[in-house]
């Protein structure tokens, strides 16, 4: 059993290297930011390569490649590209989704899987590239922390707003991470989500900015108000780094209490 160390120390990403999908904008960018913030050296990845220069423009640390996670041959050079700059990988954020149609009955069966694509296989796809990774021979002791974002719609039902194949995906992520905590915690993996609740970014600009939306969310949240982006910061790093050495398989919801009401 390791010794233990001063407290200040423990949220320190020092030495590490952590991906980043979905990285252009919204909870995704602000990710990338906290990691670097906390010394990581981060890959960010999206389809939109303008903005992820402009991210990486704000921090050395912070690396732009341009990702589609829908595409396997995408993923797969993603993970290369960081093992081939740093020679590790130790922190893998899953934050990259898309959402469908509101509506059941309006979501065609393949329109219900292309959501899947990106919500779910893309996140297994990585999660394996990163577990299969070879552990590194320098620097901080190896302690891969995978961290899926999943969402409060993949515990609740959030009707009438969300979708059937968002709220599908997002739950599949949450029996995905414990099952892959279950899995590789022998081999020091640890694999958790985050499940985040209404949040003020560029996907839900239009719920936020429609009276009657925002007091439904204000009405049925605890705390009285949507999140901002800032509120996630802690529990992100706290995931991602050796404050929770002892924690896997586990859904941390940050939500301003909907889910218990």
């Amino acid at each position: 059993m390791s010794a233990p160390r001063p407290a200040a120390e423990l949220f320190s990403l020092e030495g590490r290297t952590a991906l980043v999908t979905g990285a252009s904008a919204g909870l995704g960018a602000r990710f990338a930011a906290v990691l670097a913030q906390a010394g990581a050296t981060v890959f960010a990845a999206a389809r939109r390569i303008d903005r992820l220069k402009e991210l990486a423009d704000s921090d050395a640390r912070i690396h732009p490649v341009a990702c589609d996670v829908s595409q396997e041959a995408d993923r797969t050079r993603l993970v290369d590209t960081a093992l081939a700059a740093t020679g590790r990988i130790d922190i893998l954020i899953n934050n990259a989704a898309t959402s469908g149609e509101t509506r059941a009955e309006d979501e065609s069966p393949g329109a219900f899987a292309d959501v899947l694509d990106v919500n779910l296989t893309a996140p297994f796809h990585l999660a394996r590239l990163i577990a299969e990774a070879p552990a590194p021979t320098e620097g901080p002791p190896v302690g891969r922390s995978i961290v899926n974002i999943s969402s409060i719609l993949g515990l609740v039902s959030a009707a009438p707003l969300g979708g059937a194949s968002y709220a599908a995906s997002k739950a599949g992520l949450i029996g995905l991470t414990r099952e892959l905590a279950g899995q590789w915690g022998r081999a020091g993996t640890r694999v958790n989500a985050l499940a985040p609740g209404w949040f003020r970014t560029e996907m839900t600009a239009d719920l936020f900015g429609d009276e009657r939306s925002r007091r439904w969310i204000e009405r049925n949240t605890l705390l009285g108000r949507g999140g901002e982006a800032q509120e996630l910061d802690g529990a992100l790093l706290f995931l991602a780094s050796d404050a929770s050495t002892y924690c896997t398989g586990q859904v941390l919801t940050v939500d301003g209490g909907w889910t218990t009401r």
